[in-house]
């Protein structure tokens, strides 16, 4: 997926979770759209870089939208993290029409939000003579202290709902996907955040047991002239449905 024309800039912090103060690199500061309906953990942090879109739609109220941010790793390196939430399904999209998350390879056809009892689903796919392929996407950002990645970043009741519709669509002889796509370059597996959202892990667990297919694929980002190009997905990580960040953490799970 590629970007349009990124600005940097530095955050200052980010408030009434749909807004962010961002300082230029001429001094001023702007507030930008922030497209996140998480809690943002570990991605939320005053003063690193982040890379805003801009916008002439005078139908706007802001003109920027906040995509990306550098996060310093405990190896002195950076990883950049997506913050764009609204980004995840056209990573995907892209992913699936390039045959990238080979899983998924062989589909003639595809439909976005497809309507399923109790939920709407990510993508449909379909090809003569076999069973559809409903695909749920959830974006992963989260980075623990223990080094590993997780999801969700706070409680998702509407996550288990999707969870519970891919079941029944298994249990019906259809294909259930849940496609984690890791925005975050620093992350290199992912496991459900029991730590954070209990319900949401025990029905993961349950729910690949009742034969939903749990994948998980690491995104990376194409620079040009030192500047954000484009994000793609580009290589399958492994994921753990079992492991527990509180032992590492000291939090109760």
């Amino acid at each position: 997926m590629e970007y349009p024309t990124l600005v940097p800039g530095i955050l200052r912090r980010r408030y009434k979770r749909f807004l962010a103060d961002v300082e230029l690199s001429d001094g001023s500061q702007v507030v930008a759209h922030c497209p996140n309906t998480g809690s943002m953990r570990a991605v939320n942090v005053p003063g690193c870089r982040v890379w805003l879109s801009p916008s002439d739609n005078p139908k706007r109220k802001l003109a920027w939208t906040w995509e990306l941010i550098e996060l310093p790793q405990d190896d002195g390196a950076t990883a950049l993290a997506s913050v764009q939430t609204g980004r995840a399904n056209a990573i995907v999209e892209e992913a699936l029409c390039t045959g990238v998350v080979e899983e998924l390879q062989g589909y003639a056809e595809y439909r976005r939000e497809v309507k399923v009892t109790g939920a709407r689903l990510d993508f449909r796919l379909d090809r003569p003579g076999c069973a559809s392929a409903f695909v749920e996407v959830k974006q992963v950002t989260l980075k623990e202290a223990d080094g590993h990645g997780y999801f969700p970043d706070a409680v998702s009741e509407r996550g288990r709902k999707h969870l519970e519709s891919l079941a029944e669509l298994a249990e019906q002889g259809q294909r259930a996907v849940l496609l984690f796509c890791v925005a975050h370059t620093g992350i290199s597996d992912v496991a459900p955040a029991a730590h954070l959202d209990l319900a949401y892990a025990q029905t993961l667990r349950e729910v690949a047991a009742r034969g939903v297919e749990v994948l998980a694929y690491g995104c990376r980002l194409e620079f040009k002239g030192g500047m954000p190009r484009a994000i793609r997905l580009a290589r399958r990580l492994p994921v753990s449905l079992t492991r527990q960040v509180g032992q590492v953490l000291g939090i109760a799970t």
